[in-house]
């Protein structure tokens, strides 16, 4: 299971509008994590799609700071049952990262330093989806909360939002993730309560 971390200060909250069946409001945004938080320098940070054999797209931090940056503001659920509404995020779409990207492949293997994986459907990872994200309020993404960089795909339970991310690896078939292998959903929409196998 996900062990809190300092900033777990989250309370039951009700609110007017819908959350996903089972979860609770909060004001504060919990560290969730499943090993010590890995410090990555700017200097070093890559990010790699593999395609296959000899089709590896890599981008270092200028050059993901080059690319056309988004501000997305959106509601986010964890599988310990909280939400966070109208969190504010700043990044790079996946779809501007797959542009270039040729591939047949219908499922991904999102990797981040430290070692943790996550498995998701490559169709939503784009059109809009999900994105790298390095700003969360209007700053640097902090280590704890995946900085430099982290997957966003809010669309699903938080643990598919891979903090510290390195890369994906397309798959053809499907494969579980480090969550997925210790008995979470393979896929994870909040909204059908996709928590566990």
């Amino acid at each position: 299971m996900a062990t809190p971390t300092s900033g777990f200060t989250g309370r039951r909250q009700n609110r007017d509008t819908d959350l996903p069946p089972g979860q609770y409001l909060t004001g504060s945004f919990p560290v969730m994590s499943a090993g010590p938080t890995p410090r990555v320098s700017l200097a070093d940070w890559t990010f790699r799609i593999a395609a296959g054999p000899g089709r590896t797209h890599l981008w270092n931090w200028p050059q993901l700071q080059a690319l056309p940056q988004e501000d997305i503001t959106t509601d986010i659920h964890c599988v310990t049952h909280w939400s966070k509404v109208g969190t504010t995020w700043r990044g790079v779409s996946l779809d501007t990262l797959f542009e270039d990207v040729g591939s047949d492949a219908e499922y991904s293997m999102v990797h981040s330093y430290g070692g943790y994986t996550t498995n998701v459907p490559l169709a939503d990872l784009l059109d809009g989806r999900a994105w790298i994200v390095h700003e969360f309020d209007g700053e640097a993404l902090p280590p704890a909360h995946g900085g430099p960089a982290r997957l966003l795909v809010p669309h699903l339970y938080f643990w598919k939002s891979a903090k510290w991310v390195s890369g994906i690896h397309l798959m053809d078939q499907d494969s579980p993730g480090f969550w997925e292998t210790n008995g979470y959903n393979m896929y994870g929409d909040p909204w059908r309560e996709e928590r566990y196998w």
